[in-house]
């Protein structure tokens, strides 16, 4: 119990940076394409409390999936409707991605001037958690990131599907999560080995147990 709940207070700042860089970049991104409603809303900040959902926190830290709140995006302001919903899109996972490698190379350097498990721990848990988002986020399932990159680099004969998916998705998204909590890895069956096989690449070994 008490492991479990070092675990949970090491995981937290690393939750917060990685949910907050990722929402903080969708809007940036959008920004940049044109669309200010992010900036209008109060979202282009680094401020955890404007992006954290209390609800979608909870979920991360004791089910493996959970979320933020989304940004709001009007994608009608793009200067490119195409091109700024996939960039939009990809920011988020993006830095995820690059947010993992960061880690990796901070537990390298720290490696060598022999710093505190606790610190190393927390650095682990950095790369866990920002790999974990970004394989979660680029599963082509609408509301999710992927659906968007997906859709939007697809021929326009393929929008009906689009359309139609996006009214069922959040229910295909939440079937697929709740068959993996009866033990069926339909989602965990390929992000866990991703997530792993990355942790080791950038932290140099194992550091979790996932």
């Amino acid at each position: 119990m008490a492991e479990r709940f070092v675990e949970i207070i090491l995981s937290l700042p690393p939750l917060l940076l990685a949910l907050t860089v990722h929402e903080y970049l969708h809007g940036y991104v959008a920004y940049r394409m044109g669309d200010p409603t992010a900036k209008w809303s109060g979202r282009l900040t680094f401020n955890p409390l404007k992006h954290i959902d209390p609800i979608g926190l909870i979920a991360f830290l004791f089910l493996k999936f959970g979320w933020a709140k989304p940004v709001p995006v009007n994608p009608y302001n793009f200067y490119n409707f195409r091109k700024g919903m996939v960039l939009t899109s990809l920011a988020g996972p993006g830095s995820n991605f690059l947010l993992a490698i960061i880690s990796g190379l901070l537990i390298r350097l720290l490696d060598v001037y022999s710093a505190p498990s606790f610190l190393i721990s927390m650095l682990g848990l950095s790369i866990y958690f920002n790999l974990l988002i970004f394989a979660f986020n680029l599963i082509p399932v609408p509301p999710l990131d992927g659906s968007k990159v997906l859709f939007y680099t697809l021929p326009n004969r393929y929008l009906n599907l689009a359309h139609v998916l996006e009214q069922y998705g959040l229910f295909i998204l939440v079937g697929l999560i709740f068959i993996d909590n009866l033990g069926i890895p339909v989602l965990w069956g390929w992000i866990g080995p991703f997530v792993k096989f990355f942790t080791i690449l950038f932290g140099g070994r194992n550091i979790l147990a996932i």
